[in-house]
């Protein structure tokens, strides 16, 4: 009994969970356009609803009722298979994301943790695990079809990624050594007590922060390094071939790949669902037990902001010419990630001395 218990919460959690990621990736989508049209002093999607709020579920609807297109040449197995494994890990990620306190509430005597689908102690390699299946997803449907453009994209995807994801990796280790500890959670916990105990500022995690925004940015795909599906050179680089659901996949996969970094960035670097002050304000006011409230609302503001980041940096920068993109993902990042992780060891052992 006490199993089912334990199993049914935890299912009512990932949907919970699924159908938060879901609905925000359906609002970036409008959230996107808009904010863009705002900064070229235009208006945006304006005619699906008032002010074109109801624009996301007209361009569900449309690529739902596309034909689907499979072209003569290509692999049909991996061709079907390359979005599914794309869209797939992008989900799996947000099982390790604290997204509120660690605390602890009885179900019919059986204790959960309504905030945290899993706590395991390697949570961050557990996400960079799986983020790196994803990027088979991108080679795979570039190869299997058929079509030189996509193959070209989906190389040049794997080259990026390969690049990038070596970066994100080194530029996290310094907040792992400051944490001591591979589990979000505990990360997330490390950082309470004011924004002066958060490792960008306290733990001076300042250089290795900007190289993993930078990073993420690649890893996603975005401006100015979507260099795999450049449509002024690739059309639409891997993705040229597909159209209706499958290629609503691979939109859901980069839309929810740039919400899984945003949650990363903010728990590893911002203190996650910590609030900048060394009390909660809801305390102040005389509501403790409404605290997990206050957490939540503060995690997701720290959410939308890199959110917001992505947008804003796709408004501002232009498009990086390849080798201009891999010369600064090896030569710029990786010694800049590098050096973080020896200062940050050097002086965390000298701190740290008896």
């Amino acid at each position: 009994m006490e199993l089912m218990i334990f199993a049914g919460a935890a299912l009512v959690k990932i949907a919970m969970v699924m159908i938060v990621v879901l609905l925000t990736v359906a609002f970036l989508t409008l959230a996107e356009r808009k904010v863009l049209s705002w900064m070229q002093d235009r208006m945006g999607p304006m005619e699906v609803g008032p002010y074109g709020i109801l624009q996301p579920i007209a361009d569900g609807l449309k690529l739902f009722f596309k034909e689907d297109i499979i072209p003569s040449g290509a692999n049909w197995l991996l061709f079907s298979l390359a979005p599914i494994l794309s869209v797939v890990p992008a989900l799996i990620g947000f099982a390790v994301i604290p997204y509120g306190p660690n605390q602890e509430m009885e179900i019919f005597g059986v204790t959960i943790k309504p905030f945290v689908i899993t706590d395991i102690n390697i949570g961050i390699l557990y996400i960079l695990a799986f983020a790196s299946i994803g990027a088979y997803g991108i080679i795979l449907g570039g190869w299997a079809s058929n079509n030189k453009y996509s193959l070209l994209g989906g190389l040049r995807a794997a080259a990026q990624v390969i690049s990038y994801e070596l970066n994100i990796g080194l530029a996290i280790i310094g907040v792992i050594i400051l944490s001591g500890s591979l589990s979000m959670v505990k990360i997330a916990e490390g950082q309470a007590g004011g924004f002066w105990h958060w490792y960008l500022f306290g733990g001076l995690q300042i250089v290795g922060f900007v190289v993993y925004v930078i990073s993420a940015v690649a890893e996603t795909n975005r401006l100015p390094f979507d260099l795999a599906e450049a449509e002024s050179e690739l059309v639409a680089g891997w993705m040229t071939e597909y159209s209706g659901m499958r290629f609503a996949f691979f939109f859901m996969a980069e839309y929810a790949n740039m919400i899984l970094v945003s949650c990363i960035a903010a728990v590893l670097f911002l203190g996650g669902y910590q609030s900048p002050f060394p009390h909660y304000i809801i305390e102040y006011l005389g509501f403790p037990g409404m605290k997990w409230v206050e957490a939540v609302v503060w995690f997701t503001v720290k959410v939308y902001f890199f959110l917001f980041l992505f947008f804003w940096i796709r408004a501002t920068l232009p498009r990086l010419r390849y080798d201009q993109l891999m010369r600064f993902g090896w030569k710029v990042l990786l010694p800049l990630a590098l050096a973080n992780v020896l200062i940050t060891s050097i002086v965390v052992y000298f701190v740290r001395q008896p």
